[in-house]
C-alpha cells in the first residue's frame, strides 16, 4: 500500500489487477514497457510461463510480476557490480 500511495503522490497511474488475471501478450508487453515481439520471444524461450487459448497466448499477471522482479533484481546487481568496478578503476573521484 505504501508503494501505491508513493506512486500516486508522484503523479503516476495506478492499476489494480487480480493476481490470477490473464493478460494478452500486448497487455503484458505494455506492462514491461517492451514490445510485443520481444515478449513473445521471452515466452518462447521459457523465460515467462504462459498458456495458449486457441492460437492466442495468455500470461498470468503473477508470473509476469515474478519475471519483472527477477529482471529488476539482476539489473540492480549488475549495476552495483559495474559501479564497484568503476570505482576501483578510479572513474569516480
Amino acid at each position: 500500500m505504501l508503494q501505491v500511495v508513493h506512486a500516486m503522490a508522484s503523479g503516476k497511474a495506478i492499476s489494480i489487477i487480480p493476481q490470477q488475471q490473464e493478460l494478452t501478450t500486448q497487455q503484458a508487453a505494455e506492462y514491461l514497457n517492451g514490445s510485443r515481439p520481444y515478449l513473445i520471444k521471452l515466452l518462447e524461450q521459457g523465460e515467462i510461463p504462459h498458456i495458449k487459448v486457441g492460437s492466442h497466448r495468455r500470461v498470468r499477471f503473477d508470473d509476469l510480476m515474478n519475471y519483472k522482479q527477477q529482471r529488476d533484481l539482476k539489473r540492480n546487481q549488475l549495476l552495483t557490480e559495474l559501479t564497484q568496478i568503476s570505482q576501483e578503476a578510479g572513474f569516480y573521484e
